[in-house]
């Protein structure tokens, strides 16, 4: 009897302990909305892009190339001095030319031969690059060591049209100065990832938060038991199995189709250039009284013509006249109940019949109060 006790007790402990009788902290609950990929919240560390750079020269412009610029001329000489050709500085005219600078990123699985865009910007005074061939032009890491090389017809996403200058009119669409070459860079040289150490690789999240780090481990846990370990806000250490030793790949494919349901911070992002406000929707407000109204005040300065008669013997004067209006709409005390989610955030603001500058101005006033629960970016 007594050995049957101790059985039922021992089976109950084991039912009382959960699944993983190893884990040092219960589940966590998992949030309401829509899980993401985990390849679409984390990184592999050492799995990086690195940038590369380069200076060239663009040919083949319709006379809307750097002027006399000292730079651009030099650059001319020595491409042709390369070619065995020795042209005084004096001599160059560089009006179908223009300098620029190259710039991309080079990812970590780029092997040599595959080709990666470039971005090309001039540093002259070219008005436009369209229709811009650039020439050769080495690319360079920090470390000053080429790993590709770009060449080729420049796709520009704008125009200027147009004489300019006194009397003239110019019409320009988006930046002439500034095109893209796609495929336009050959990889050169390799640069080696290390995404592996002691059998274990670390997932860094893109956005760091210390509950997503935990629901991240958790899921990788429930596919691969016991592998994942959160070790801060940003980084997940997940060990390799036994089973995917010589299979790193597969084993990297799977942990990016786990589905993780990430936490949001509250957060209110208020962009005053663009009047564009943007909430999460974890934003709170608590119980508040608020009252807003506008103060317009308009001043127009006039210029009246005081015409003598023919025969008054007096002069025309110009007298200024200034007028001056204010208009000022006054505003309802209104209290605005705790509300539970954005939706009621937002009917509540759009229930003072404010426009968005009104609510920056709201949101503002609200988080120095104290009354908003969530964190205030201004951009």
């Amino acid at each position: 009897m007594r050995n049957f006790l101790l059985t039922l007790l021992i089976l109950a402990g084991t039912v009382f302990a959960g699944g993983d009788a190893g884990s040092p902290v219960a589940p966590l609950e998992p949030l309401s909305g829509t899980p993401s990929r985990l390849k679409d919240l984390t990184t592999i560390e050492g799995a990086r892009e690195n940038q590369l750079i380069g200076y060239g020269l663009v040919s083949g412009l319709a006379g809307t190339g750097d002027g006399k610029v000292t730079q651009t001329i030099q650059s001319i000489a020595n491409a042709l001095q390369r070619f065995g050709i020795n042209v005084p500085a004096e001599a160059i005219k560089s009006g179908n030319i223009a300098a620029v600078m190259v710039t991309t990123d080079i990812g970590p699985s780029m092997r040599s031969g595959n080709r990666i865009d470039v971005t090309i910007s001039s540093m002259g005074d070219a008005k436009s690059l369209q229709g811009g061939i650039l020439l050769q032009t080495p690319l360079l890491g920090a470390d000053e060591v080429v790993y590709a090389v770009a060449q080729g017809a420049i796709a520009v996403g704008g125009f200027i049209g147009g004489t300019g200058g006194p009397g003239g009119a110019t019409v320009q669409k988006n930046h002439p100065t500034v095109g893209v070459i796609s495929n336009g860079a050959i990889v050169e040289r390799e640069i080696p990832a290390q995404i592996i150490k002691d059998n274990s690789l670390n997932l860094v999240l893109r956005n760091p938060d210390f509950t997503s780090a935990a629901r991240l481990a958790e899921a990788v846990n429930q596919a691969f038991p016991k592998s994942a370990l959160a070790k801060d806000a940003a980084t997940v250490n997940v060990i390799i199995p036994k089973e995917y030793a010589d299979y790193t790949v597969n084993f990297i494919a799977t942990l990016g189709g786990i589905e993780v349901q990430p936490d949001t911070p509250a957060r209110v992002v208020i962009n005053e250039r663009t009047g564009t406000i943007i909430a999460t929707a974890n934003v709170r407000i608590s119980t508040v009284a608020v009252s807003h109204g506008s103060l317009t005040i308009s001043i127009a300065s006039n210029l009246t013509v005081s015409q003598p008669n023919a025969l008054a013997n007096g002069a025309t004067v110009v007298t200024p006249s200034t007028t001056t209006d204010v208009n000022e709409q006054h505003g309802g005390f209104k209290i605005v109940q705790e509300a539970p989610s954005i939706e009621k955030v937002s009917a509540a603001l759009n229930a003072l019949g404010l426009s968005t500058r009104d609510m920056m101005a709201i949101f503002q006033a609200m988080k120095k109060a104290g009354a908003l629960q969530a964190e205030l970016v201004l951009n």
